[in-house]
Formats: structure tokens, sequence, C-alpha cells
């Protein structure tokens, strides 16, 4: 079992500045963004998502070079040097299996499986990282779980009846159902890993050192990705790149930077829920953007309510 990280906080002078919750606020309000800009995109996911790292490489490349931050990678141990590219290719294996699931399974067992991320980071917490959520805590975390169900699923035919056949699938489709279920969870392992690994390396790096070692690994898997599938990444038209952009921009600089920032100050499983509110900003956008127009349905605003309610009640006993 690996002992506590007793490291002195590498962001220190950044804390006093900046309130985790406030940080998490604002990255909620970039991740939110992801799902309506790639709603916008006629680009494959996989080649989305590496533009998306690509453009943020560029803001990271820049911000390490003035900060001299890439200095702190002669402290790392080579272990943690590997666990750190190592959440990199978590995260870009995250990208495509979740995505890829879709094709696969239906949109309930997707997210209820996927969904699952806040339930295996607490428990890995506690045997890795001996960060042990309270019982309110636990309470908070099954709110903003069931919340999220509430919500992937609230325009699914079939509604939350839908997910046991969806997970077991029928007759021929059978099979078929499990390799997306198996993607989905997938994707909910690999999430769980990334944000983990996340908080045990964060309280050793600093922000840019860090997300500089993720991304880029996470830049370059998703690279051979798009090669072993085929999938071109040039040419792209200018409103592709534009979309590319505010990607980079939003979700994942103003969004996964954020969440990697508090990190380093806040456990992994309250960093994580953050994530559960992602379809509830994206749900307001999207009816406030002209070219998706959609409006949320009772179970989005139910489901979005259980989700706050579960996020502030694991925040407020951190």
């Amino acid at each position: 079992m690996t002992a506590p990280v007793t490291t002195p906080d590498p962001d220190a002078g950044a804390s006093r500045r900046a309130s985790p919750l406030v940080v998490l606020a604002l990255s909620l309000v970039g991740i939110s963004f992801a799902a309506p800009l790639i709603r916008l995109s006629n680009a494959d996911p996989l080649v989305i998502a590496t533009w998306r790292l690509g453009f943020s490489m560029i803001i990271v490349a820049a911000a390490l070079l003035v900060t001299k931050g890439w200095r702190e990678w002669r402290t790392l141990a080579r272990r943690e040097y590997l666990f750190a590219t190592g959440a990199g290719v978590l995260l870009a294996i995250h990208f495509w299996s979740f995505n890829a699931s879709l094709r696969y399974t239906s949109v309930a067992a997707s997210v209820a499986l996927v969904n699952l991320q806040p339930v295996i980071i607490a428990v890995v917490s506690v045997l890795w990282l001996q960060e042990r959520p309270s019982r309110g805590q636990w309470v908070g975390i099954t709110l903003a779980v069931l919340g999220a169900l509430i919500v992937g699923v609230a325009d699914v035919p079939g509604g939350l009846a839908a997910i046991g056949p969806a997970l077991l699938g029928d007759g021929a489709s059978g099979s078929r159902a499990l390799f997306g279920d198996l993607l989905a969870l997938l994707g909910a392992l690999t999430a769980a890993g990334y944000y983990l690994i996340g908080r045990r390396i964060r309280q050793l790096l600093g922000l840019w050192p860090y997300v500089a070692l993720v991304y880029g690994a996470a830049f370059v898997s998703c690279l051979l990705l798009t090669q072993l599938a085929g999938k071109p990444l040039l040419p792209q038209p200018p409103r592709e790149l534009a979309i590319f952009a505010g990607l980079a921009a939003g979700p994942m600089l103003l969004g996964h930077t954020g969440m990697n920032w508090a990190l380093g100050h806040l456990p992994a499983f309250i960093v994580n829920l953050t994530t559960l509110g992602e379809p509830i900003g994206a749900t307001i956008l999207a009816a406030l953007l002209p070219g998706i127009a959609e409006v949320p349905g009772v179970g989005t605003v139910l489901g979005g309510g259980l989700v706050l309610a579960g996020v502030l009640l694991a925040a407020r006993r951190a």
C-alpha cells in the first residue's frame, strides 16, 4: 500500500490566490462546451481528440517555457515519471473508448457504466492514496452518480428501465452489446486511473510540468490511434479548425487543466464529481446555441439537481 504523499504543495503560492472549488466551477464551464462543440463538428471523434490535444500542447509548451517548469521533471523518480506519462495514455484511451462504445451499445448502458468513475475512484483512493471518503461524502457521491444517470438516460426510449436489457442484449445483438458495454467500462476505468494518478503526481509536480507530460502522452497516443484506425488528420476546413481550437481553449485548457490544478488540493473523488455536471452545463449551452437549440426535459432538470446536491454535499465535507 502506498503511503500518502507529504511533499510540500508545488502550487502553494497559487493556492493562496484561488479557491479549489472556484477553479472546479470554472472547469465545469470549460468541459461543458465539449459536447456542443463536438456536436457542431463533422470530423471523426478520434480526429477531434487529436486536434484538441494538439492545439492544447501549443499553449502548454509556451507556459512550460515561460515558467521553466520543465526543470521539475528532474525531481521525479522513474516510477512517477512513468505514472504521469501513463495518465496521458489513459486519457487518450478514455477519449476513444467512450465514443466507440456508443457504436455498439445503447446510450443508457454506456452512460450507466461510464458514470461509475466516482465510485471506482473513491474505492481505489482508500486503498492507494489512503484518502477515505466520509459517510456524508459517500452519500454525495451516490446522489451525484444517480443524478448523472438520470440525465444521461432521460431522453433514451425506455429510460432507466432500458439499462438492464441494454447491458445484456438479446439474441444476435447480445455479443455486440456486450462489447460496447466493455468499451464503456474501459472508459470508466481509464478515466478513474487518469484522475487517481493526477492526485498522486500533482503533489510532486507543478501544474504545467504535469499537464505537459500528460497531454503530451495523450496527444502521441491519439496520433498513433488515428494512424491505426486510418483516420486522416489533414486537410481540415477552417470551420473545423476553429472548433478544434475552441475545444482546446475551453474543455481542455480551462476544463481539464483546471481540474488537474485542483487535484493538487482536493481528493480525486471530489474533483472527478465535477465531470458529472458536464451534461448539465452542456444541456444549458445546447439550449442557448442557435445551431442546436435543444430544450432540456424534466429528467435532465431533476437529474441535474441531484448531481448539484451530491457535488455540494461531498465538497462541503472535503
